[in-house]
């Protein structure tokens, strides 16, 4: 296991992370709404949550007119078929199929940054965000911080793997969670020429567990730490671009249906990798354009979605055509797309696709992408 030294590194971007972020959550302003176009807004005179309060702060830099919200972070569908949509800073949004609620801080949600969403075997549904994570039941939120530190509560990855435990990853490092406390997991970092992290030293982007229980923790300028909890003699293994990683700076981790690995970088982009081929590099290939890759998702038909900031969505049906065409198409503002930062793809049971990102929500009809406001399109 290679050897590190303690480099606290908070650049630039940091600083300017911070004051947008925490000033747009503070600065923003809220009222109520009895109709919001989509269907009915329910009362909160029959249990203890304030809904249908509906986020009005307009950002200058991606404001639609209509927009759900300006910043949409993540999309999940629950097993009752319930969508809901975490955002930046205006806090969760759920959607049944007839009716649009908006939660808050004043609901009982954590804070209103959501950059996780999960559920467990019980049905409830589970949230990361930058005050913790937070539980809902069904009728009330749970906030779990997970200590006093400015930084620790700042989850950026949250997942719950086959065994039920939780695993955070923090601007501090990973822990576990058994729903009652949080207990740190150190893991080792790799030796890497160049220490230079977008956020901090020690924060986890990405978790995934893979089809055979192996854990991977995207980090923030040190590659990729695998842990095989199998493993007894050397449990944990370091990847870097000197193993072929496109960027020490990872975003996004997911596994799809083939067992392929798929991973997106900060400044590198995106690459795929397997045990038998190792990686291969699209983006330095220059099979696709933008180096800021991120929001993986695998539809019912195999194809692989992802972003990249600044060039539009990706679909990859794997099938390669001829020496220019290596099986990906590209979708942009030509196709109605008209943000340049997506960052989360999801293909709902009913076959709906949905994207969200900076701008809002966006949905894909199979040719064209259309942004969803206050009257839709929901349906179709």
């Amino acid at each position: 296991m290679p050897n590190f030294k303690p480099l606290v590194v908070f650049p630039f971007f940091f600083l300017i992370f911070s004051t947008i972020f925490l000033a747009s959550c503070s600065g923003q302003h809220k009222e109520s709404v009895r109709e919001n176009g989509i269907g009915k807004v329910e009362s909160s005179d029959d249990d203890t949550l304030n809904r249908g309060s509906q986020p009005v702060y307009k950002d200058p830099l991606f404001f639609i007119e209509g927009q759900l919200c300006q910043h949409l972070r993540k999309i999940y569908q629950d097993k009752k078929g319930n969508l809901w949509f975490g955002t930046n800073v205006y806090g969760l949004m759920r959607y049944d199929g007839d009716t649009l609620v908006y939660f808050s801080e004043k609901d009982g949600l954590g804070k209103g940054r959501i950059t996780g969403i999960v559920e467990d075997k019980a049905g409830n549904v589970w949230f990361g965000t930058y005050a913790g994570v937070t539980k809902y039941d069904g009728r009330s939120f749970t906030n779990y911080p997970l200590s006093e530190g400015p930084f620790y509560n700042d989850v950026w990855a949250l997942i719950i793997d086959r065994n039920g435990l939780f695993w955070v990853g923090t601007m501090e490092g990973v822990f576990q969670f058994d729903e009652e406390q949080f207990t740190p997991f150190p893991i080792p970092k790799a030796q890497v020429q160049d220490t230079t992290t977008v956020l901090a030293y020690d924060r986890i982007t990405s978790i995934l567990e893979d089809r055979n229980g192996v854990l991977w923790f995207g980090t923030d300028g040190f590659g990729i730490c695998k842990y095989d909890p199998s493993a007894k003699q050397a449990p944990f293994t370091l990847i870097t671009m000197e193993d072929g990683l496109c960027d020490n700076n990872v975003s996004s981790l997911m596994e799809d249906s083939k067992g392929n690995i798929w991973i997106g970088t900060m400044f590198g982009g995106a690459c795929r990798y397997n045990d038998r081929t190792g990686f291969t590099n699209f983006t330095r290939d220059g099979v696709i354009g933008g180096v800021e890759v991120g929001g993986y998702f695998e539809d019912k038909n195999g194809n692989i979605w992802f972003a990249a900031e600044n060039n539009g969505v990706y679909r990859y049906d794997g099938n390669v055509r001829s020496d220019t065409d290596a099986g990906f198409t590209h979708f942009d503002e030509k196709d109605g797309l008209n943000t340049n930062g997506v960052l989360s793809i999801y293909e709902d049971r009913e076959g709906r696709f949905w994207f969200g990102g900076w701008g809002g929500l966006f949905r894909f009809d199979g040719r064209s992408f259309v942004s969803v406001k206050k009257d839709g399109p929901w349906e179709g």
